[in-house]
């Protein structure tokens, strides 16, 4: 028997989040069956409450362009 996996991250602050990191962050949650809670503890972020508004900012981003 295999002893557990440590997962290691690095923690972000507010202002680490590039634009491109954020939509491979997004990208991933939508394209996967990972959970909102999982992808940020992958990525060292602390809050999921920020991927969600990452997420919501996305959707508003798509609905908007439809209406253009």
């Amino acid at each position: 028997m295999e002893p557990a996996q440590k997962i290691s991250y690095v923690k972000h602050t507010q202002k680490d989040y590039t634009l491109n990191f954020k939509l491979q962050v997004v990208k991933e949650i939508e394209s996967s069956q990972e959970s909102t809670t999982s992808v940020c503890r992958k990525y060292g972020i602390q809050s999921r409450s920020t991927v969600m508004s990452w997420l919501r900012n996305r959707r508003f981003d798509e609905v908007k362009i439809w209406y253009l």
